[in-house]
């Protein structure tokens, strides 16, 4: 959990309409929740704070880039990131975060972190299969690549082999079938 003031917004002292927040995010940020998937990160967060008479109102949205290692290839690239989300704070009773796109604090609150609704937005918007820009246009040069594609040929040539020892009996048999 981060630990940082930066992401607590103290709504209480806010006028009533929309108020705009910023985040810069680096690896430290992620490195708070105990989060080690990416070697570097420099996203950019931006926050609309819209307050009503009875609730907020938070939009996020957040574009930047991950460092992190291709899965085929094991090289780091920079993984261009974005994502949006929405936020409903009401007040209630007790507090409460079952549900993803509404959080319920206690009547009395006065500021909201917002550092795990960034965490989870971010992290949620990395793809599963990471795979390096180079890999797809054929530009990028490996040990990992030139080996996948020495085993790819050896695979082809194997099977063309295959299909030359064909045993002779198995093309008359074929001829029966076409002969009808």
């Amino acid at each position: 959990m981060s630990k940082s003031k930066e992401f607590l917004i103290p709504f209480v002292g806010l006028k009533l309409g929309k108020h705009h927040f910023e985040y810069q995010i680096s690896k430290k940020f992620f490195e708070d929740f105990d989060y080690d998937e990416f070697q570097s990160s420099d996203i950019k967060v931006s926050l609309v704070l819209d307050k009503k008479a009875n609730m907020l109102e938070l939009d996020f949205k957040h574009k930047g880039t991950v460092n992190v290692p291709c899965d085929l290839t094991s090289e780091d690239f920079d993984l261009p990131v974005k994502g949006k989300m929405k936020l409903i704070v009401r007040f209630g009773d007790e507090f409460n975060n079952d549900n993803e796109e509404l959080l319920i604090v206690p009547h009395g609150e006065f500021e909201i972190d917002v550092a795990q609704y960034i965490y989870e937005m971010i992290a949620l918007s990395i793809p599963l299969k990471r795979v390096h820009p180079g890999v797809k246009d054929g530009s990028l040069q490996t040990e990992a690549l030139a080996k996948l594609n020495e085993l790819k040929v050896k695979e082809t040539k194997e099977e063309s082999k295959q299909e030359e020892d064909i045993d002779p009996r198995w093309d008359k048999l074929k001829k029966l079938l076409t002969d009808k």
